[in-house]
């Protein structure tokens, strides 16, 4: 850098990396990695045998020596971490960061195992790289909340290249310029539209495998000399002005503190399997049928909602109301409001083409709509409420002040290793095999990567 060159965001960020040491992560940070490696090997196996999941692999060239979580086969390392990542991601059961949206998990996982695998570092440098990928993609989307989403683009995909790439930099040890250049490379790799909103297609999930690969490959590149821009954030054709049209983003919000205070031990874990700011609407739900109220008394249901959620959640009403397959189910609120009062099901299994033809559930989400609550506090938290008007005109009120499985309300470990297990028997795994990579998990991080166990 020439000495009239001001430090850039990345220069800036890359320097606070370089000093950081995986003995010193904190406790709370070291249990939030330890459960999201966890999750993320369960996702991948809920998702082994299902059709999106084969369309990757016959869609992938050439073999390798990395694993493919739950397959037989053996792919190179940017094919590992794509693959790995549209599973994890693939049936929205993945964590969240509160706050964001983004999902940390399905990026930044796949792309250090691959990482990891490949190239052989010790476990301390994966769980290093781990916490900074998932702490870089959680810090950046609070630079400038909503935007990206706003702007068309899925900040999961947007900025999980960036995270991708750092995470894969961090594990592999390189220095800081080639951190810095690792993310102005992954920053021409970034994207990832959402009008899979519109039908219902597949390119969500891929969107989690994609920015995974393409952080890899990233820091490869950077690795053998290539270069990027070091103004690839917040410069006049950055990253932010891009895919936020924004560049005057508050980027203290990446850069102080970053290794000091660390944003990730608030990562959420879902227990349900849609999406997230769906979830405490859920909540309200089950609290209204535990009180006795069915389904068929009900005559309509009004649900507070934020400004920042309806295009994705809520809107087209009608559409949401009667979605055109199962996987868009999982991004409807009123037909996720419907599982949760019929069946008290949100799980995996809810989601299917029975379902979504079952006349009870397309009669009730038929009568779930909502109105703009201009107080609502997303994207910092997520809320739910919902007014439930009887047939005999009393009325049912309950809110959900947060969202369960976050900071407020955490999952505690017998529940992230239930939801594991339920996963692996999902995917068809028996649970002896299940067993085994539990506790591969817990131990990945004290010595050699070695996946084996986790091949199916």
């Amino acid at each position: 850098m020439a000495p009239q060159q001001r430090a850039s965001v990345a220069e800036v960020l890359a320097e606070e990396i370089s000093a950081l040491s995986p003995a010193r992560l904190p406790p709370q940070l070291r249990r939030v990695i330890d459960d999201l490696l966890l999750d993320v090997i369960g996702l991948c196996l809920a998702a082994r045998q299902t059709d999106y999941v084969a369309a990757a692999l016959a869609g992938a060239e050439g073999d390798g020596a990395c694993t493919l979580i739950g397959q037989a086969r053996q792919v190179s390392s940017t094919a590992a971490a794509l693959i790995n990542g549209i599973a994890a991601h693939g049936e929205d059961f993945d964590d969240t960061f509160e706050g964001g949206p983004v999902h940390a998990g399905a990026v930044v996982v796949p792309a250090v195992l691959a990482a990891a695998e490949r190239f052989r570092p010790e476990g301390p440098a994966a769980l290093l790289g781990m916490a900074v990928g998932i702490e870089t993609i959680c810090r950046l989307s609070l630079v400038a909340p909503r935007r990206v989403h706003d702007s068309g683009f899925h900040p999961t995909s947007v900025f999980g290249a960036m995270a991708a790439a750092i995470a894969a930099a961090v594990t592999l040890g390189l220095c800081g310029r080639q951190m810095v250049n690792a993310w102005g490379i992954a920053g021409s790799m970034a994207g990832g539209l959402i009008e899979y909103l519109a039908d219902g297609s597949s390119t969500k999930r891929l969107h989690a495998g994609w920015a995974a690969q393409a952080g890899m490959q990233a820091a490869l590149l950077a690795r053998a000399g290539f270069t990027g821009p070091r103004t690839v954030f917040e410069g006049r054709h950055g990253l932010f002005n891009g895919f936020a049209r924004y560049r005057d983003g508050d980027y203290a919000k990446l850069t102080d503190g970053f290794g000091k205070l660390w944003v990730a031990e608030t990562l959420a874990f879902k227990p349900f399997a849609c999406g997230t700011m769906i979830h405490p609407y859920l909540d309200c739900a089950r609290r209204v049928t535990a009180q006795g109220v069915p389904a068929e008394a009900i005559a309509e249901i009004v649900c507070e909602a934020a400004e920042g959620t309806v295009q994705r959640l809520w809107e087209p009403l009608a559409e949401k109301q009667a979605p055109p397959n199962a996987y868009a189910a999982k991004f409807s609120t009123p037909f996720c409001i419907a599982l949760a009062f019929i069946t008290g099901d949100v799980g995996l299994a809810a989601f299917t083409e029975a379902n979504l033809a079952d006349p009870r559930l397309r009669a009730l989400a038929a009568k779930i709509r909502y109105t703009i609550d201009p107080q609502n506090p997303y994207p910092t938290s997520y809320t739910g409420h919902m007014r439930v008007v009887l047939r005999d005109g009393q009325v049912v009120e309950e809110r959900q002040p947060h969202l369960r499985g976050g900071a407020l309300q955490p999952l505690s470990r017998a529940e992230i290793e239930g939801k594991f297990f339920a996963n692996a028997a999902h995917g068809g795994w028996p649970h002896a095999r299940a067993a085994a990579a539990r506790d591969l998990a817990r131990r990945l991080f004290d010595g050699p990567v070695d996946l084996g166990v986790l091949r199916g």
